[in-house]
């Protein structure tokens, strides 16, 4: 009897830095680039204090991309700074929250 083959294993969360400028955009794209992990894509916000345009645009373009391919991305840890941003944009339901919590 052949068994289904198990689910593949979710990547690590991407640690997104407390400051999330034009620098940290760089990194975040290289280690979204990284990811081959066909489970999805999970990003730790918990540390974030600001966070940018930039960092910002990674993440709607990260989410639309693992929509699109059928993989979950799951936002984490959403700091309170993080969630008063998202929300004064009002990209929660554009980013998958549909009700912000910091942690």
């Amino acid at each position: 009897m052949d068994l289904p083959p198990n689910p593949p294993e979710p990547p690590a969360p991407i640690l997104l830095p407390p400051h999330c400028s034009i620098d940290a955009a760089a990194s975040l794209r290289d280690a979204l680039l990284a990811i081959e992990a066909p489970a999805g894509v999970a990003i730790d916000a918990g540390a974030v204090e600001t966070i940018g345009q930039a960092v910002l645009q990674l993440l709607l373009a990260a989410r639309n991309d693992a929509v699109a391919d059928g993989r979950a991305f799951a936002l984490i840890g959403t700091s309170p700074a993080f969630a008063a941003r998202i929300e004064a944009l009002g990209l929660g339901d554009r980013l998958g929250l549909t009700a912000l919590q910091g942690s």
